[in-house]
């Protein structure tokens, strides 16, 4: 098992470069209602059920590097309501992303999807200035034996996730958590106890069903949402 801080530090000197990071497309898409979508490379977990394995875990072989300027240009061309930095792990790069959504006019929402481990006190308060910003933590287990499983980051770094929903709170960001309802049971579920919990679901592809059973990771019985 690895430390996902330390392994972002290797991560981002490949997708990273001065104010700069590697992207591999630019989409719209059909997520929140429509929204204008950047797919980033490079992410500081390895999950098991990642639909994007293929892409973002090999930095190295794919993207180009693009300023935070050109993204929010591209983004902004798609003219829809809602933008988007999906994919790999957006906090990475953080003063990239900061100054990415500093672009966004206000009147366009910035959804920042994140795993949630690098989002430290420093780090949120920095994202608080931004009125425009709504924040989705998604959840990669339901304790820590889970995340570890899941993820194969070590199993004490789940208190990170939850840390990030409360210091979300503290500083009065939009925000949200989500979790993927075919690795859990509803009882497991349950026991985060979290208010407005969305739920996600599984990409069947088969290299996911593949490195889900590696794993030893079963899917459950759907829950109906």
């Amino acid at each position: 098992m690895f430390n996902p801080i330390e392994f972002s530090d290797k991560i981002k000197e490949q997708v990273c470069k001065n104010d700069s990071r590697k992207y591999y497309r630019f989409r719209k898409t059909h997520f929140y209602g429509g929204c204008a979508t950047a797919d980033c490379l490079g992410c500081n977990l390895r999950c098991a059920y990642c639909w994007g394995q293929k892409k973002v875990w090999h930095s190295e072989k794919f993207g180009n590097y693009y300023t935070p300027k050109e993204v929010s240009e591209k983004l902004i061309k798609m003219n829809l309501p809602l933008v988007r930095v999906s994919g790999g792990e957006p906090t990475i790069c953080k003063d990239h992303l900061i100054e990415l959504i500093s672009l966004i006019p206000k009147n366009i929402s910035f959804i920042l999807e994140t795993n949630g481990v690098l989002l430290d006190e420093k780090f949120v308060k920095k994202l608080s200035n931004f009125q425009n910003l709504y924040v989705r933590v998604s959840l990669k287990g339901v304790d820590e034996a889970t995340f570890e499983k899941v993820t194969g980051a070590q199993s004490i770094f789940f208190k990170n996730q939850l840390n990030a929903l409360k210091l979300l709170k503290k500083y009065k960001i939009s925000h949200g958590a989500a979790i993927l309802i075919d690795l859990f049971s509803e009882d497991q579920i349950k026991k985060l106890i979290i208010s407005n919990l969305e739920y996600e679901t599984l990409i069947e592809y088969p290299f996911v069903i593949e490195s889900l059973r590696k794993k030893g990771l079963k899917l459950w019985k759907k829950i109906k949402i």
